[in-house]
């Protein structure tokens, strides 16, 4: 007995994130951190981070579109974001008359600011603990699963329905933490004029490209700026030229200290989603097949854009947005299976999951990690046929069409598409066991010769494109979709006690909720990283970086001849362009603000490094961080690139 309290004892402390820079913790519950922030070199109160009463660091905040972060910096609404969040907008306001992608976009005053339709951004209002209320009426003895999840439903409607009836662009959802051990309400506010004020060219904002992406060291311009409007009331308003600029509860202050290594700092964004507590075969499933099919699948979809994008500034035009969708979780995937097997993560948790289960003998929790085994193992030939059709018949715009889904004229070009027809139903074809496949499509492709024969029939007949997508489409939301939500509806039960278990198993950790793209806070510190024997990265990157990889024969590295002439009058050598930190960050996190000690801007988050991609499933602190984008340098490429001073004019500076 000795022996095994030992063993877990040891193990225990490899999986506490206190110790290192681990955790996406709840604003308003940021007070049970506030001690240890502070003890790392925090100087505000936790009233200044979250606070209802009062003004707070949240009301800076928002969830900018559906998947981003984005931050208020003036008191005219005037916002900082990721380039690569507002890319889709860009994009979609450029023309080859008007490449706003390739020579970026500067409003030079308020009526030159670009609408946005559909662009949305959200405010936390406030956020509250509602498990008791969720809960009401909840008798376990005498009550199944389905029971359960209707009375959630029921109370969570009304809690809703309670939040937002005074209107004005509320909105609210209840989530469910710890997979349905403890639930929060989350109630926002929804402005929904939000127009384009400036972009970098590319060649800045995404210099690099995917061959940068997730890499260290990083010389990306990442930023976009945009500003919310309202009505005169300074209520959310459907866009009008009548509104006027929001005018925010607070807004950051600017600092110009800059980062330097050991600097406390901290992310306040909206991560997307993290499994930090998920079994050994799930991590397994992820490291050996997932990853690598899915990696395999869209390099041959990248291969096919990209040799018509380098043909066409059209087509590179049409297709930038979607080629980087593409490619970003393409590369991230690829440095997160590394990071998995370096770091021997299924190894680990099938270590700590045998201590977990010798502590459960004889009690509640005895055999459930062999139970999620069991419901992985059914599941996961199901669910990679599900991913084989997100990554195959989906990626097929033909098919989209066909079957009733939109797809912007404007952005098609129907070579690629043919040719994605051809690579993606072939890999669909060799790749998926027939029992996973309609049977429409086993009987149709019997009757061609190969797949550009079938191509050339689909392309040019729309009855016969309308019965493959639907006999695909029908298959995959009626038949596999179904499949996949009810196995995982069982996983995310048995989860729930499982989460259970391992807070009893560890009364002392400090387990924090998986992202849900809620706000979260995140601290840390800036520090290098060393991927490898004998190298050891420094946080901080410079021009001089940037005038290092200027090549003119490669699109991804050839910078405005503007920003070559500015270097080469000197003076501009050291000017920081991005740094790295410990905080701990996901998709989700792209824009949020990096705040120092004194909760003064001083970067943006836009990406991770590629050693460390792997800390949505496991968070190494030796490898894993966050890059950011240097705000001087926000405001260098602002002055001496866009010559929008009165930008400039509306920020505060705090040092």
């Amino acid at each position: 007995m000795k022996r095994i309290l030992l063993a877990v004892a040891l193990l225990a402390l490899l999986f506490i994130p206190a110790k290192a820079d681990e955790g996406m913790w709840l604003p308003a519950l940021i007070s049970q951190r506030i001690e240890d922030m502070q003890a790392k070199g925090f100087k505000l109160s936790s009233e200044d981070i979250y606070s209802v009463n009062q003004a707070s660091l949240k009301d800076a905040v928002v969830l900018f579109g559906s998947g981003c972060t984005g931050e208020l910096v003036s008191d005219e609404g005037l916002l900082l974001t990721n380039h690569h969040c507002g890319y889709s907008y860009i994009q979609k306001h450029s023309s080859v008359e008007h490449d706003y992608l390739k020579d970026g976009f500067w409003a030079l005053n308020r009526a030159q600011e670009l609408p946005n339709p559909g662009l949305t951004v959200r405010f936390l209002e406030r956020m509250e603990d509602v498990t008791s209320a969720v809960l009401k009426g909840y008798k376990p003895a005498k009550m199944n699963e389905q029971q359960r999840e209707a009375l959630v439903k029921k109370n969570s409607e009304k809690l809703i329905e309670a939040a937002v009836k005074e209107g004005n662009g509320l909105k609210a959802s209840v989530e469910a933490l710890y997979y349905g051990n403890q639930y929060f309400l989350f109630v926002f506010r929804e402005y929904r004029d939000v127009r384009l004020v400036g972009a970098p060219p590319s060649s800045i904002g995404k210099f690099g490209g995917e061959t940068d992406n997730w890499m260290w060291p990083r010389h990306t311009g990442d930023f976009s700026i945009f500003r919310i409007y309202a009505g005169a009331d300074n209520m959310p308003a459907d866009y009008s030229t009548d509104n006027v600029p929001y005018r925010p509860k607070k807004s950051l202050k600017i600092s110009r200290s800059g980062a330097q290594e050991g600097d406390f700092t901290f992310v306040y964004g909206c991560p997307g989603s993290t499994q930090e507590y998920v079994h050994s075969e799930l991590v397994r499933f992820v490291q050996d097949v997932s990853d690598p099919e899915k990696i395999a699948l869209r390099t041959t979809r990248l291969q096919i854009m990209k040799k018509y994008m380098d043909q066409s500034q059209a087509v590179r035009i049409q297709y930038s947005s979607k080629y980087a969708g593409v490619a970003n979780a393409w590369k991230k995937w690829q440095g997160e299976e590394k990071g998995l097997r370096k770091n021997k993560v299924v190894a680990a948790k099938q270590e700590y999951e045998q201590h977990f289960e010798e502590w459960a003998l004889g009690g509640r929790y005895e055999g459930i990690t062999g139970r999620l085994y069991n419901l992985y193992a059914a599941r996961n030939p199901i669910y990679r046929a599900y991913e084989y059709y997100n990554e195959t018949v989906l990626a097929v715009e033909k098919i989209r069409m066909a079957s009733g889904r939109n797809v912007d004229p404007k952005d098609y070009y129907q070579p690629i598409d043919e040719e994605t027809f051809v690579a993606m139903m072939e890999a669909f074809d060799k790749g998926v066991e027939d029992i996973y496949k309609p049977e429409y499509f086993i009987s149709q492709r019997a009757l061609y010769s190969d797949m550009t024969e079938w191509k050339d029939a689909v392309f040019a007949d729309e009855s016969q494109a309308k019965d493959l997508a639907e006999a695909l489409y029908g298959y995959y939301f009626n038949v596999l979709v179904p499949q996949v939500r009810e196995l995982s509806n069982a996983i995310t039960l048995t989860y729930r006690d499982y989460m259970q278990g391992l807070m009893e198993f560890e009364p002392s950790r400090d387990f924090f909720p998986d992202a849900n793209l809620t706000l979260r806070v995140a601290y840390g510190h800036v520090q290098g990283y060393s991927p490898a024997d004998a190298i050891y990265y420094q946080p901080v990157s410079t021009l001089k970086g940037i005038i290092e990889k200027d090549n003119p024969e490669i699109f991804d590295y050839n910078i405005p001849q503007t920003l070559r002439d500015i270097y080469a009058r000197g003076g501009y050598e050291n000017q920081p362009v991005c740094f790295l930190a410990t905080n701990h960050t996901t998709g989700g996190n792209s824009g949020s603000p990096i705040l120092n000690a004194n909760g003064n801007l001083i970067g943006i988050n836009f990406d991770r490094v590629w050693e460390g991609t792997m800390s949505d499933l496991f968070f190494d602190p030796q490898l894993c961080r966050n890059i950011s984008l240097d705000v001087r340098y926000i405001l260098f490429i602002i002055k001496e690139i866009g010559h929008a001073n009165y930008l400039l004019d509306e920020m505060q500076v705090a040092d």
